[in-house]
């Protein structure tokens, strides 16, 4: 396709039904555009705060953009508290922690990935060795165990007692037809709202001065899922997508929709077509939308999308941006002067 102009972008239908008309400076209801252009840039999913300031810190000092973010995101996969991500995440449906994550080097188009990996607090560094240790692109479940194990991994009990009493919650609310009994199950129900329809993910690009970028996501995926459940975290093209010569891009949220359209590689597509990295999220997204519609159970009482998801990118000039399904939700970025929450761009404004 040739490039196509922002007054042409905003004829298209993707935005004419939706919250997502783009005005020159800002989205209609308050997601604005990133940057013009870094040296060096880093953005994260909101819950990335922390990591976008690590890997700035270790570009800053030279340090390869791969390293960067996988040490960024590594602060949340060791932190008990954080129950979206490795050691304290939520667990499956029978009370076990797996994790899945991915890697992708920009300058050599090299991926690694590991899903259902359990007993291991940090899968991406695992995933990182499955890319340059290994002949292959994804490694899951035991495989993926033994693997990590013969390269000096310890096992250890992901499982925190903060996740264990979530997921015993969980269990005795979920039926009246079993043995599992709840003291009061309105109000664990409303207790466990915020886990159960949390999807934990997080993810972090980077661009240094040189133009190397890279990638990682990593994820427990969804709360109380069937074991063996594997999302789109670790699935290159759409958890994660790095081509040197256009930009990276990643996602969080309702995997099962983002693995039926492989948004990110579609977001660094577009980016390649001229669209900016906020754009090419907003498209992206939209697709998603639209298949959406194709499955009643996945939409709302005003046939919109019932789930949420983000997508976010950076492109080789190190422009930057994120969009998301619905208003309200917030990235991290740090553009090599400042870290700090910008607000996403969206397709629907929540009510």
């Amino acid at each position: 396709m040739t490039r196509v102009s922002r007054r042409n972008f905003l004829k298209t239908g993707m935005g004419l039904t939706a919250a997502s008309v783009l005005s020159k400076e800002k989205n209609l209801f308050g997601g604005v555009q990133g940057s013009t252009g870094n040296d060096m840039c880093v953005i994260a999913s909101g819950n990335g705060i922390r990591a976008t300031e690590k890997a700035m810190e270790i570009i800053r000092q030279g340090g390869d953009p791969l390293d960067a973010v996988i040490a960024g995101v590594n602060i949340v996969e060791e932190d008990p508290n954080d129950t979206s991500v490795g050691y304290g995440g939520i667990p499956n449906e029978e009370g076990v922690v797996e994790l899945d994550a991915s890697v992708m080097y920009g300058p050599t188009h090299q991926a690694g990935a590991v899903a259902s990996l359990r007993n291991i607090k940090t899968p991406s560094k695992v995933a990182k060795l499955v890319m340059e240790r290994s002949g292959h692109v994804l490694l899951v479940g035991e495989g993926a165990l033994k693997f990590a194990r013969a390269h000096g991994f310890k096992e250890e009990d992901l499982l925190t007692e903060k996740a264990r009493e979530i997921w015993l919650k969980w269990k005795e609310a979920m039926s009246d037809k079993d043995y599992w009994l709840s003291p009061d199950e309105k109000k664990i129900m409303a207790e466990l709202r915020p886990y159960i329809e949390h999807y934990g993910t997080i993810n972090c690009l980077a661009k240094n001065g040189a133009g190397v970028l890279a990638g990682v996501t990593t994820t427990s995926g969804y709360a109380f899922k069937i074991p063996g459940r594997v999302g789109d975290s670790p699935i290159i093209g759409a958890g994660l997508y790095v081509d040197n010569a256009i930009g990276a891009a990643g996602s969080t949220g309702f995997g099962e929709a983002n693995l039926r359209t492989c948004g990110t590689f579609q977001v660094v597509q577009f980016m390649g077509q001229g669209f900016s990295p906020e754009e090419s999220c907003l498209k992206a997204m939209q697709v998603v939308a639209d298949k959406a519609r194709l499955q009643p159970r996945l939409l709302n009482e005003d046939g919109l999308p019932n789930f949420g998801h983000s997508f976010y990118a950076v492109n080789k000039k190190g422009e930057y941006g994120a969009a998301g399904m619905w208003s309200g939700h917030r990235y991290a970025v740090h553009d090599g002067k400042e870290n700090k929450h910008k607000e996403e761009a969206y397709l629907y404004k929540r009510k």
